[in-house]
Formats: structure tokens, sequence, C-alpha cells
């Protein structure tokens, strides 16, 4: 059996699959809903996905080929009058024609070409726009660049001395705009998250080159057949990818770990003990670790040694 067979029989299996997992939910007519559709690799699209693609009355997308030929794949087969060219440069204008389908009681989905919509992708504006005509929006979770490089990065709560990270997506592609975009991240103490197509990727690890020994996660065509993650000093990206001309090749999404705080462990102690003196331990433990970026369990044990009446103990903060 042809491989295009067997894929076929297996999506329709994913198809009745979805019907029985997803169609017993509710699923109102006059709401949009917000589909994150596959990265790359087409077996990443969930069941409730499916289902709602195929009862979606219109299906508004970034490229109506791209969304046409996916729907294929999975064996949906859409009409090109319920397919809606949505994307960045029509997104309000479209958005109207959204709003009138929905205030005629439709099910429209919408789609980008990859990932979760309004992530560096067009969506934001239509979501908008629905919602000031108060009309329901829905999100359908999936696939995202930003998550899956983000859980190969290996980057912890206390690394993150401020906790959480930073998405920033594409900088500028002007050189002045872009280098001062890297000054700016050179402090920041949280994960920083950067998105970058293939035919400026050189110029972007150029520029972060001068961040030095920062570690940076390289993610290059994630979940598909050539997909590579890689974790070096943020002034080797150049060289890495000089190594092999192929690593200039397809989407990147990079994780900047964050930058190391020196800390003063003096100032800390100081402010911990002020903090413990009018506060809880656990209270002041927290304050402390926002004012100064130092880590929590360190302070909490500097704590629990001050509290006890051996400062001498919390010297080595």
């Amino acid at each position: 059996m042809p491989l295009s067979s067997v894929y076929a029989h297996l999506y329709a299996s994913a198809l009745a699959a979805a019907s029985t997992a997803a169609g017993g939910q509710n699923y109102p007519p006059g709401a949009l809903y917000v589909v994150a559709t596959p990265i790359g690799n087409l077996a990443d699209i969930s069941l409730r996905a499916l289902h709602v693609l195929q009862l979606a009355d219109t299906i508004a997308c970034e490229d109506t080929r791209h969304t046409q030929a996916l729907l294929r794949a999975y064996g949906i087969e859409k009409t090109s009058a319920q397919l809606l060219a949505l994307h960045q440069h029509n997104e309000s204008q479209a958005a109207q024609v959204v709003i009138e389908r929905l205030q005629q009681g439709q099910r429209v989905a919408y789609a980008s070409d990859a990932g979760t919509p309004a992530v560096s992708d067009p969506g934001a504006r239509l979501v908008a726009a629905v919602r000031q005509a108060r009309l329901p929006v829905v999100p359908l979770p999936g696939a995202s660049s930003v998550t899956a490089a983000l859980s190969v990065a290996g980057v912890s709560g206390d690394d993150a001395q401020q906790g959480g990270f930073v998405f920033v997506g594409f900088l500028s592609s002007k050189s002045g705009e872009r280098a001062s975009a890297v000054e700016a991240l050179a402090g920041e103490a949280r994960a920083v998250v950067l998105l970058e197509a293939p035919h400026r990727i050189e110029a972007l690890a150029t520029a972060l080159a001068t961040l030095g020994e920062r570690p940076l996660t390289i993610g290059r065509e994630l979940t598909k057949q050539f997909e590579e993650i890689a974790t070096l000093a943020a002034q080797d990206f150049p060289g890495w990818l000089q190594i092999d001309p192929n690593r200039s090749r397809g989407e990147f999404v990079l994780v900047l770990h964050p930058a190391t705080v020196v800390a003063d462990a003096g100032a800390e102690q100081r402010v911990l003990a002020l903090l413990l003196a009018e506060l809880p331990l656990k209270t002041a433990v927290k304050l402390t670790a926002e004012i100064t970026g130092a880590s929590r369990n360190a302070l909490y044990e500097a704590a629990l040694a001050l509290k006890k009446g051996r400062p001498e103990s919390a010297c080595g903060l």
C-alpha cells in the first residue's frame, strides 16, 4: 500500500476518534474558534482541533492554499467559499467579515500557517475585534514553537532570578535597532525567547555573539525531519552556523538563558535582616529575593540561621 494511502487511512481513523472524543462537547454557533495547528509534524494536531475544523462553517486562515493542503492531509474537505484569507495585510478588514458571519450564527475557526495564532502570527486583531463585538472566542490549544523550545532549554526557576520568561519574537531587521535590542537583553534576568527566519539568522547570530558566554539554546526546524537542538555560549553561535551550511536553513526558535546576577551577599543579608524584623520569615524571604535577585533557597537557609541567632551562618548567600 502506498505511504499516502496509509496516512489517509490513519487520519480517517483520527477523524473518527476526534468525533468520538470531542463530539460530545458544546460548540456553540456564532463563536470564533482559535485553532492551533502543527508547526511541522502533521501528527501534532489535537483531536479537538480536527473535530472543530470539520465542524466549522468558515475557516479563516493566513494562507488559504496552505490551510487547504493541511485540511486535505487530514481528509477534511472544505470548499473554497468556506475558506477566508486573513493575514497581516488585511486582518482588520477580514475581521469584519468574520464578525458578520458570526452574527449570522456561523462557527468560524481561525488557523495561522503554523502553531498557535496571535503569537507572532496574525490573529490578535481578529480576536480583539470579535470580543469588542461581544461575541465568544474559544481557544483550542496545541502546538507552539515557543513552549516547545522552552521545554528543552532546561531553564529552571532557580536560573531565572525574576521567574518566568520574556517572549520577544522577531527583532528588527535593521542592524542598528537589532544591536540596541540585544544590548537591552544583556541585563535581562529572565529567559528570553526569540524567533528568526533563515535569511536573517546569521545577522542575529552576530548580534547575539556580543553576549559572550551567556547560554543560548537553538531550536532549528522543531518537530520536522531535520530538527536540531543545541545549547552553547552565545559567542559560539556564528561558528556553529558556519560548521554546516544546512544549519542556516529552516525556522529558528532561540532561548537566551537568564543573565547571571552578580550578588552582593552583604546587601542581601542586610535586606533580609531588616525584613525579618518586621515580617514573617516566608514573606521576608520572598521580598528579599525580589529585591536582590538572590536564590530563594539560599535566602531561606540564611533566614533560618538568622532566626536562630547565628548570623555567621548566613554569610554564604
